[in-house]
């Protein structure tokens, strides 16, 4: 029998909280390029005194690493991706996992899931669940877990099964596709979550809401390390017009649906010919090779540098180099769409004039002709005017490049967010000495 779960936090002699204990933080993969949002909270809270372990569904599967991820300290439990891979790890797991007395409250939340969705990804989310139960260090006091669909999944039916509780950090794609029964499920047995933008907030707020929970829902914006970005510095004041000279737009993000690349190409074909200029796409994705494809039927292989995945250092040098921002972010068919992506957080703290879609939270950051300017998603056309108004305007990308560096160096700072989690976790209340990532 494993021995009883250490309280969520360990007390002083007069009776106050005096540490959270340890954290096992739950995520889809470890590391990953698209999540430093993931990573910069681990780091933050590491060095705010938060004893972590990192627990993966699946191995890492990108080229590189950020430094933040070489920064992190904690160790790393990767589990089964697939059951079939592991036979023996799952069945130790699960002869271990029989033996907890909150194993048969495990067993009915996977029945009462399976009732509504059977599908094989339900058996093996509880085997990943069974291992990290059997394979859990004892001195581990609560879980965590980054999205509320697979990630809290696997976090949930653990946290039945050792009797221990358990948070999440919900995004974008978790929220909105994952189905409402299954979303309240997990509201109601959380002890507490956060998300990133305010449109998650009140739709997760009203589902907590209708369970009687109210409050059991944070608003934390991810916010950025500005020590990590350059302050902005001027830009050569790029029109078009000059042939040797192309003004240098900027995209970064993965190569699927919900990013809109195929929209932003048909904007980009749509500029007059005699417009010049350069576009610099960083990021992965299953649809990259189409999307060249795509680029090169419309005439545009030539001006296109399409760079793949790269470090955060390699995505800084590219916003710094750059004269405008731009993202065509959309829903897409199945519900996915970005929350409040990080890149466009980034490109703004460096002072680049950002064009992107009213999106989801993106409005929570850019104010349409203040701070940067918005656009329809799916309207390529409406793209295309906005794409060529900035680029033929210098001096309005700069205005809008200097409002955005302020709004978001002001209004979007990673330490306020990281405070409410520490409060969270139980460190402020412990009298934790902080220490600034």
């Amino acid at each position: 029998m494993v021995p009883p779960p250490k309280p969520p936090a360990t007390r002083a002699a007069d009776g106050t909280l005096a540490g959270p204990g340890r954290i096992a933080v739950v995520v889809k993969g470890w590391p990953r390029l698209s999540e430093t949002f993931i990573a910069q909270e681990i780091l933050g809270l590491e060095r705010q005194g938060l004893d972590q372990l990192i627990v993966s569904l699946r191995r890492p599967t990108d080229p590189k690493v950020h430094a933040l991820h070489r920064a992190i300290r904690a160790p790393v439990l990767y589990l089964p991706e697939y059951l079939r891979n592991a036979p023996m790890r799952v069945l130790r797991g699960w002869a271990f996992a029989r033996t907890l007395p909150g194993y048969a409250r495990a067993r009915a939340a996977l029945r009462a899931d399976l009732a509504r969705d059977r599908t094989p990804n339900r058996l093996r989310r509880f085997g990943q669940a069974c291992v990290l139960a059997h394979e859990l260090p004892d001195d581990v006091a609560r879980l965590h877990c980054h999205y509320l669909h697979t990630p809290a999944s696997v976090t949930r039916y653990a946290a039945l099964m050792r009797g221990l509780p358990w948070s999440f950090s919900a995004h974008a794609k978790d929220i909105w596709t994952t189905p409402a029964w299954e979303l309240r499920e997990k509201l109601a047995d959380a002890e507490w979550g956060a998300t990133c933008t305010g449109v998650n907030h009140r739709y997760l707020t009203s589902l907590a809401e209708g369970l009687g929970r109210p409050g059991r829902v944070d608003l934390v914006y991810h916010g950025l390390d500005f020590d990590r970005f350059p302050l902005p510095e001027p830009r050569p004041p790029r029109d078009g017009r000059e042939r040797s000279d192309p003004v240098r737009l900027v995209s970064v993000g993965r190569a699927v649906e919900k990013k809109g690349y195929d929209v932003l190409l048909d904007a980009l074909a749509r500029l007059p010919a005699e417009l010049n200029w350069r576009l610099t796409h960083i990021g992965g994705g299953e649809l990259l090779a189409g999307l060249q494809e795509r680029a090169a039927a419309r005439g545009l292989g030539g001006r296109v540098d399409w760079r793949g995945p790269q470090d955060q250092s390699a995505v800084i040098a590219a916003l710094k180099a750059g004269d405008l921002f731009v993202l065509a972010a959309r829903i897409a068919a199945d519900g996915d769409r970005d929350g409040l992506p990080n890149v466009l957080m980034e490109a703004q703290a460096t002072g680049l004039a950002c064009l992107a879609t009213t999106v989801s939270a993106i409005p929570e950051l850019i104010v349409d002709g203040v701070t940067g300017r918005l656009v329809p998603p799916d309207d390529p056309q409406a793209l295309a005017r906005a794409l060529e108004q900035l680029i033929r305007d210098p001096d309005r990308r700069r205005a809008l490049g200097q409002a955005g560096a302020e709004r978001v160096r002001r209004d979007f700072a990673f330490a306020a967010g990281l405070d409410r989690l520490a409060d969270r976790f139980g460190l402020a209340r412990a009298g934790t000495r902080r220490r600034r990532v």
